[in-house]
């Protein structure tokens, strides 16, 4: 039922021209139903004015497309189950596990950018064959407002930690990139083979409480909103969004920065399969992840490129960010064996 809603969603996203907020499925364009030309675009990251940025962008370059926005675990379904009859031409946004489910559907197409020289072969497709590449690094976090008196060290302490008890912010769905990311790097200090669904006991009782002890999230309020009002202290986000919401919500944060390191993961462009379209998609792939374009996305969304070239364009403050995150060690394609039916135990079991 909910695949068959999204559907209807997106069918409709392809005729309409609106501008989308995350976790709503929705398409901006260049104003319009598709034609023949428009390239059709999937993303989980399209939120805070990323879509319309990069409509006008692409328009101004000479590309018409249409941005279909949708949470992760969403985008990643869309594709799989569209495998016969593909829809978009290009996704981005996903990150390696996402990719990797995807790849094992053969729902992507290979494809070598001219800027793939600019990026680490790490953060991409494992395989080498090149299904998917690199654009956005991106890491999980938990922020804290710089003055409070209570600060977490690990996403443990949450809780483990009676004080924290209503002290952070929790997700009400499990559907995302950003609470799935989240959820993998607290799992995998569990992995047990001969457990359930790969998770130790420990696991499960360790992310059964952190959802029973945090504060739910509010349906259309942002966690630093939240956080200025001094409801909760902290909750999770994305490293891009960071920097963006201190500015808006004038308060200053630090980084709880975890021995274990943080999950990250990094945002990837890749070809969709099938796509009738798929000469255009490709000259769209090397405009999009090209350090021009990828400089001037991070100056405006702080985020940190992947691009090498990219990076000396960045926006200082954004790679100052990072110099101290320490990337937590995950497995992520034995992540993306598991997800789904970790986000199907935890929606059954956990959130009420």
């Amino acid at each position: 039922m909910f695949r068959t809603t999204l559907a209807v969603l997106v069918a409709a996203a392809l005729l309409l021209v609106t501008a989308c907020g995350s976790g709503t499925p929705g398409a901006s364009g260049s104003g319009g139903p598709a034609s023949g030309d428009t390239l059709i675009v999937y993303t989980n990251s399209g939120s805070d004015g990323r879509d319309a940025w990069l409509v006008d962008r692409a328009k101004a370059a000479g590309f018409d497309i249409q941005v279909v926005q949708a949470g992760g675990g969403d985008v990643k379904n869309k594709i799989i189950n569209e495998k016969a009859n593909p829809v978009a031409d290009v996704v981005f946004g996903l990150n390696n596990f996402y990719l990797e489910q995807i790849v094992a559907a053969g729902a992507v197409e290979a494809y070598k950018p001219s800027w793939s020289d600019k990026t680490d072969p790490a953060q991409g497709d494992p395989s080498g064959k090149g299904y998917y590449w690199p654009i956005v690094q991106q890491g999980i976090v938990l922020p804290y407002k710089a003055d409070a008196a209570l600060k977490p060290a690990d996403w443990s302490d949450l809780w483990s930690k009676p004080e924290w008890k209503d002290k952070y912010e929790v997700p009400t769905s499990v559907t995302g990139a950003t609470t799935q990311l989240a959820i993998a790097g607290i799992l995998s200090r569990y992995r047990d083979d001969r457990g359930e669904n790969g998770i130790s006991a420990e696991g499960w009782n360790a992310i059964k409480a952190y959802f029973a002890n945090g504060r739910k999230a509010e349906k259309g309020v942002d966690l630093f909103k939240q956080m200025a009002d001094g409801k909760v202290i902290t909750g999770q986000m994305f490293t891009s969004g960071v920097i963006q919401r201190e500015k808006q919500y004038q308060i200053q944060v630090q980084l709880m920065q975890p021995a274990i390191g943080a999950p990250f993961a990094t945002e990837q462009v890749a070809l969709v399969a099938g796509s009738k379209k798929a000469e255009r998609a490709k000259q769209f792939i090397d405009w999009f992840g090209g350090a021009e374009v990828q400089g001037a996305w991070s100056k405006e969304f702080t985020s940190l490129p992947a691009n090498s070239d990219a990076v000396a364009n960045a926006d200082p403050a954004v790679v100052e960010l990072h110099k101290g995150l320490k990337v937590q060690n995950i497995d992520w394609t034995w992540v993306g064996q598991n997800m789904d039916a970790w986000v199907e135990k935890i929606t059954l079991e956990y959130l009420n």
